[in-house]
């Protein structure tokens, strides 16, 4: 099972990339469900605090850093629309992680 979170994340992230070149209706929802992957299977309870900074953290960029970044011109559509997929990847990943940590205190509790 480690490796399948692994192999999603890597495929999330070239997915995400490569979002800013390719417009494809199947992207959003391929990057949701592997969001969903890293968040069930790669993150273990010692990485759920770094997890959770990062992901809120680059959840935080790409929400508001997307449309202003949409603004460049040559690359501002291209880069617009990376971190628009980066956020559908990490958010379904950080939401499942964060409900592990709130289950996580509430049995502690």
């Amino acid at each position: 099972m480690d490796r399948v979170g692994r192999y999603a994340f890597i495929v999330g992230v070239v997915v995400s990339l490569l979002a800013g070149f390719i417009t494809a209706n199947w992207i959003f929802p391929v990057l949701t469900v592997l969001g969903l992957i890293i968040g069930l299977l790669n993150v273990t309870a010692k990485e759920i605090q770094s997890f959770l900074l990062a992901a809120v953290s680059l959840v935080v960029i790409a929400a508001l850093g997307s449309d202003q970044i949409g603004g460049i011109p040559e690359v501002g559509e291209s880069m617009g629309r990376i971190y628009h997929a980066l956020l559908a990847f990490v958010s379904p990943a950080a939401l499942v992680v964060a409900l592990k940590a709130l289950i996580g205190v509430a049995k502690t509790a």
